[in-house]
């Protein structure tokens, strides 16, 4: 039955005479129509559009609604120029999120460096950039990203040639970062790759699998002697200044002593010069006043007194002298 209602429409189809003035009308509205369906586009916000005529570069169109020449003439191709693209090296991210996914697939072709201290090291990093020169980024290098990822690996491969596994795993990471940066952009400038690094970041830098517990060791053995180090100049600070405080506060003290004993020896050397002095000239009351200041000290020690006179012929009578004072 199918068939059947087919061929009836076929038939009557055949049958439909349109008329000949209505023909050219037709064909210019259905070329109009053609016309403005291929001719119009609209050039996204963070969009340019490069217009090529007969495939050589015409004009750089931005955002809005543009007209081309149709069927084939022009050609139209939408460059982002805000939007920022992300390369990945030495890993893969499946799925972005709270819980990121990373491929399990090996990428140590790209991944795995030699130090320059002939060390191995798995390096991981990004390199986010942008298109700066819409024109230069279609026709002056074929593949751009491709070439943009093997500049960018050797470029990281250079650098990190330069520094020691340690540098390069712990100290250095954002000075190697940094500088990959701008020799990665000299290196796409001077091949005029229309290409704008935005950032380069080191993300995974391990020793390789197979090292790891080696390496480790090595870091805990470090760690250690960092700590016996930290408390050997804690102990350091706290003796040394307290033995130097000692020595110093000996030093002074000595030092005091000898000023008092040489200020000293100067007075009695003086008093024995004044006193010699006076010998010299007064010879008799001189020896006299000794004796009697000497007298004066020995005698308030001495617990019985007796006193003799040459010039008596009998015995002194005994004087109690221990009573009322000596």
């Amino acid at each position: 039955m199918n068939s059947t209602f087919q061929k009836f429409e076929d038939i009557n189809l055949r049958n439909i005479k349109v008329p000949k003035k209505l023909v050219g009308p037709g064909l210019i509205i259905l070329a109009a129509i053609i016309i403005l369906l291929t001719g119009l586009y609209t050039v996204n916000p963070e969009e340019v559009g490069v217009i090529q005529r007969f495939g050589k570069y015409l004009s750089t169109t931005q955002p809005g609604l543009h007209f081309k020449i149709p069927f084939g003439v022009d050609k139209l191709t939408k460059v982002k120029v805000k939007h920022v693209f992300k390369e990945e090296f030495g890993f893969r991210t499946l799925e972005a999120g709270v819980r990121t996914k990373y491929s399990s697939q090996s990428y140590d072709q790209e991944a795995i460096m030699l130090t320059g201290d002939l060390n191995i090291a798995d390096v991981g990093w990004i390199v986010q950039y942008r298109i700066k020169d819409p024109v230069q980024y279609l026709f002056n290098v074929r593949n751009v990203e491709e070439t943009m990822r093997d500049v960018s690996e050797s470029v990281i491969r250079e650098v990190v040639g330069d520094r020691s596994v340690d540098e390069v795993i712990v100290l250095n990471r954002k000075e190697i970062a940094d500088k990959s940066q701008i020799m990665l952009q000299g290196q796409l400038d001077l091949y005029k790759a229309g290409l704008e690094i935005v950032t380069i970041n080191l993300q995974n830098v391990n020793p390789p699998k197979a090292v790891q517990p080696a390496f480790n060791n090595v870091n805990s053995a470090k760690q250690e002697k960092e700590r016996i180090i930290n408390e050997a100049l804690e102990k350091y600070n706290q003796v040394i200044p307290e033995a130097e405080g000692k020595s110093k506060r000996t030093v002074e003290e000595a030092e005091g002593y000898a000023v008092d004993r040489v200020n000293r020896a100067n007075g009695d050397a003086n008093r024995f010069i004044q006193m010699y002095n006076e010998y010299r000239y007064s010879k008799t009351v001189t020896r006299k006043r000794l004796y009697l200041e000497m007298m004066e000290k020995v005698l308030p020690n001495v617990e019985k007194k007796y006193i003799v006179d040459d010039a008596q012929s009998s015995i002194l009578p005994l004087l109690n002298l221990e009573q009322g004072g000596n």
